[in-house]
Protein backbone atom coordinates (compact mmCIF):
# COMPACT_ATOMS: atom_id res chain seq x y z
CA UNK A 1 0.00 0.00 0.00
CA UNK A 2 1.45 3.37 -1.03
CA UNK A 3 1.25 6.43 1.15
CA UNK A 4 -0.52 9.37 -0.38
CA UNK A 5 0.79 12.81 0.27
CA UNK A 6 -1.64 15.73 0.30
CA UNK A 7 -1.51 18.09 -2.65
CA UNK A 8 0.09 21.38 -1.69
CA UNK A 9 -0.41 24.20 -4.16
CA UNK A 10 2.60 26.45 -4.62
CA UNK A 11 2.06 30.04 -3.52
CA UNK A 12 5.09 31.37 -5.40
CA UNK A 13 4.11 34.35 -7.52
CA UNK A 14 0.35 33.75 -7.31
CA UNK A 15 -0.30 37.47 -7.67
CA UNK A 16 1.77 37.79 -10.88
CA UNK A 17 -0.71 35.71 -12.86
CA UNK A 18 -3.57 38.20 -12.80
CA UNK A 19 -3.19 41.94 -13.65
CA UNK A 20 -5.81 42.81 -11.02
CA UNK A 21 -3.70 41.19 -8.31
CA UNK A 22 -0.52 42.86 -9.60
CA UNK A 23 -2.17 46.26 -9.27
CA UNK A 24 -3.54 45.30 -5.87
CA UNK A 25 -0.10 44.29 -4.60
CA UNK A 26 1.47 47.50 -5.92
CA UNK A 27 -1.27 49.52 -4.21
CA UNK A 28 -0.74 47.69 -0.94
CA UNK A 29 3.04 48.07 -1.11
CA UNK A 30 2.71 51.85 -1.48
CA UNK A 31 1.23 51.86 2.01
CA UNK A 32 4.78 51.19 3.23
CA UNK A 33 5.84 54.53 1.74
CA UNK A 34 2.92 56.23 3.49
CA UNK A 35 4.08 54.69 6.77
CA UNK A 36 7.71 55.68 6.13
CA UNK A 37 6.70 59.29 5.52
CA UNK A 38 4.52 59.29 8.64
CA UNK A 39 7.54 58.02 10.59
CA UNK A 40 9.68 60.82 9.09
CA UNK A 41 7.15 63.40 10.29
CA UNK A 42 6.96 61.73 13.69
CA UNK A 43 10.74 62.02 14.06
CA UNK A 44 10.40 65.72 13.19
CA UNK A 45 7.74 66.13 15.88
CA UNK A 46 9.96 64.40 18.44
CA UNK A 47 12.88 66.67 17.45
CA UNK A 48 10.64 69.71 17.81
CA UNK A 49 9.83 68.60 21.35
CA UNK A 50 13.54 68.20 22.10
CA UNK A 51 14.28 71.86 21.51
CA UNK A 52 15.55 74.31 18.94
CA UNK A 53 18.92 72.65 18.32
CA UNK A 54 17.37 69.22 17.65
CA UNK A 55 14.66 70.78 15.46
CA UNK A 56 17.20 72.74 13.39
CA UNK A 57 19.28 69.58 12.99
CA UNK A 58 16.23 67.71 11.68
CA UNK A 59 15.44 70.57 9.28
CA UNK A 60 19.01 70.45 7.96
CA UNK A 61 18.75 66.68 7.52
CA UNK A 62 15.56 67.20 5.49
CA UNK A 63 17.54 69.44 3.09
CA UNK A 64 20.12 66.77 2.22
CA UNK A 65 20.13 65.33 -1.32
CA UNK A 66 19.24 61.86 -0.02
CA UNK A 67 16.29 63.26 1.92
CA UNK A 68 15.06 65.20 -1.12
CA UNK A 69 15.24 62.06 -3.27
CA UNK A 70 13.36 60.12 -0.59
CA UNK A 71 10.69 62.83 -0.47
CA UNK A 72 10.22 62.68 -4.25
CA UNK A 73 9.84 58.88 -4.02
CA UNK A 74 7.41 59.31 -1.09
CA UNK A 75 5.40 61.84 -3.09
CA UNK A 76 5.11 59.63 -6.16
CA UNK A 77 4.17 56.56 -4.12
CA UNK A 78 1.61 58.47 -2.07
CA UNK A 79 0.09 60.00 -5.20
CA UNK A 80 -0.28 56.52 -6.72
CA UNK A 81 -1.68 55.20 -3.46
CA UNK A 82 -4.23 58.04 -3.37
CA UNK A 83 -5.25 57.45 -6.99
CA UNK A 84 -5.75 53.72 -6.52
CA UNK A 85 -7.56 54.29 -3.21
CA UNK A 86 -10.14 56.52 -4.86
CA UNK A 87 -10.27 54.20 -7.88
CA UNK A 88 -11.52 51.31 -5.73
CA UNK A 89 -13.86 53.51 -3.69
CA UNK A 90 -16.89 53.01 -6.01
CA UNK A 91 -16.51 49.24 -5.57
CA UNK A 92 -16.45 49.42 -1.77
CA UNK A 93 -19.19 52.01 -1.23
CA UNK A 94 -22.86 51.17 -1.16
CA UNK A 95 -24.76 52.67 -4.12
CA UNK A 96 -25.15 56.44 -3.88
CA UNK A 97 -28.44 57.74 -5.25
CA UNK A 98 -28.78 61.43 -6.11
CA UNK A 99 -31.96 62.72 -7.71
CA UNK A 100 -33.20 59.18 -8.25
CA UNK A 101 -30.11 58.19 -10.25
CA UNK A 102 -27.14 56.11 -9.20
CA UNK A 103 -23.91 58.12 -9.10
CA UNK A 104 -21.39 56.68 -11.57
CA UNK A 105 -18.01 55.31 -10.48
CA UNK A 106 -16.13 57.97 -12.43
CA UNK A 107 -17.94 60.71 -10.48
CA UNK A 108 -17.08 59.08 -7.16
CA UNK A 109 -13.43 58.62 -8.12
CA UNK A 110 -13.19 62.11 -9.59
CA UNK A 111 -14.80 63.68 -6.52
CA UNK A 112 -12.38 61.91 -4.20
CA UNK A 113 -9.37 62.94 -6.26
CA UNK A 114 -10.64 66.53 -6.47
CA UNK A 115 -11.10 66.61 -2.69
CA UNK A 116 -7.53 65.29 -2.22
CA UNK A 117 -6.12 67.95 -4.58
CA UNK A 118 -8.09 70.76 -2.90
CA UNK A 119 -6.98 69.63 0.58
CA UNK A 120 -3.36 69.35 -0.59
CA UNK A 121 -3.36 72.82 -2.17
CA UNK A 122 -4.97 74.26 0.97
CA UNK A 123 -2.35 72.65 3.21
CA UNK A 124 0.48 73.76 0.90
CA UNK A 125 -0.83 77.33 1.05
CA UNK A 126 -1.11 77.15 4.81
CA UNK A 127 2.45 75.86 5.20
CA UNK A 128 3.70 78.46 2.75
CA UNK A 129 2.06 81.28 4.75
CA UNK A 130 3.50 79.98 8.02
CA UNK A 131 6.97 79.72 6.49
CA UNK A 132 6.92 83.36 5.36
Amino acid sequence: MSKRRPYVRSMDGWWKKNPFYVEYMIHESTALFVAAYAFTLLVGLVRLGQGEVAWNGWLEAMKSPLSLICHVVFLLAIMYHTYTWFKIMPITLPPIIVGGKKVGPEVITGSGLLAAVVASVFMLGLVWRIAQ
